[in-house]
């Protein structure tokens, strides 16, 4: 009567605490989730949970099923991965290279738990602001790259992890701290801080203020996000961050956000493979591996819909 999925829809409205994000998650539209939840309920004849409650407040019924998924679905996710073992996918390099500092937030924890699922992977983790690392991909120095700029190469494919808002961050007496979102005429005046890579791959050059034909005063790097934001706290300009990025520094009211544009700025994180590597077994649970934990350590994030998946959705 119970089958996986109704289980796996169980935990992403558990996870989420919505109908409409949790249909996003399971690339579902909310009237078929909650005709899937419907029929669950009436196979069992019982509610699993209150509909007028935000979030959801699950039944005891529905928490028992909760309580199984969370011991089934990681059993199924080990067989396949052993599996794989055994059709000979076992062995492998993966060297990764990521062109965002704040990545490590959720990175780090994704390699610690792919680490025990394959010890047997030869794992290796570098920053790529003093390279370029997606022509040391097509070369095969790297095996991955963590990009939000995607670029046409061939033999490589991007393969989407999740959408992403982009903010502004201020400091908490900025006078734009009146705004409710910031335009691109708004910071011709301001000091600009970034990461030390090319403006050509800087979203906040290419889709907002290059398309404006405004120019910031100035514009300052720093390697580090949490540089980055003392510089924005002490008032020694602005920056434009992911919004997952910022979410501890807004809970401190160390700075405040803002959008970019009355209906913000969405961008697009990738993991860059090479396409001979894309189907095997330790690169597909990798991938699998960044997908869930970036889902279960960043607020504010979105699965990537299969009709955004082109590297143009942007």
């Amino acid at each position: 009567m119970i089958e996986l999925r109704h289980l796996k829809t169980l935990v992403a409205l558990r996870d989420t605490g919505s109908l409409v994000e949790a249909a996003d998650r399971l690339y579902l539209t909310q009237s078929a989730l909650s005709h899937q939840l419907k029929d669950l309920e009436d196979r069992l004849n019982c509610s699993l949970f209150v509909r007028k409650t935000k979030p959801p407040r699950f039944t005891s019924a529905g928490r028992r099923l909760l309580s199984l998924a969370d011991e089934v679905i990681p059993m199924f996710r080990a067989a396949e991965r052993d599996i794989s073992r055994l059709a000979g996918g076992e062995a492998g390099r993966l060297h990764i290279c990521i062109e965002c500092h704040s990545c490590f937030q959720w990175l780090i924890p994704c390699i610690d738990r792919y680490r025990s699922n394959w010890p047997e992977v030869e794992l290796d983790l570098t920053g790529g602001f003093n390279f370029a690392p997606l022509p040391a991909l097509v070369r095969g120095d790297l095996d991955l790259v963590i990009t939000s700029d995607p670029v046409d190469l061939p033999g490589i494919e991007y393969v989407p992890l999740f959408r992403y808002e982009a903010m502004i961050a201020l400091d908490k007496q900025h006078p734009l701290a009146t705004k409710t979102c910031i335009e691109p005429e708004d910071v011709r005046d301001q000091i600009l801080i970034t990461y030390p890579v090319e403006r050509d791959r800087l979203d906040v050059f290419t889709r907002f203020l290059d398309p404006a034909d405004v120019e910031p005063v100035a514009v300052r790097t720093a390697e580090l996000t949490p540089m980055m934001v003392q510089l924005v706290a002490s008032g020694r300009g602005i920056a434009c961050l992911p919004d997952w990025a910022l979410t501890e520094y807004t809970a401190s009211q160390t700075v405040l956000t803002r959008k970019m544009g009355e209906d913000g700025l969405w961008c697009t994180l990738y993991a860059a493979v090479r396409e001979d590597q894309t189907d095997t077994p330790f690169m597909e649970d990798f991938l699998a591996t960044a997908v869930e934990t970036c889902f279960s350590h960043l607020a504010g994030i979105r699965r990537v819909q299969p009709a955004d998946k082109s590297i143009a959705a942007d």
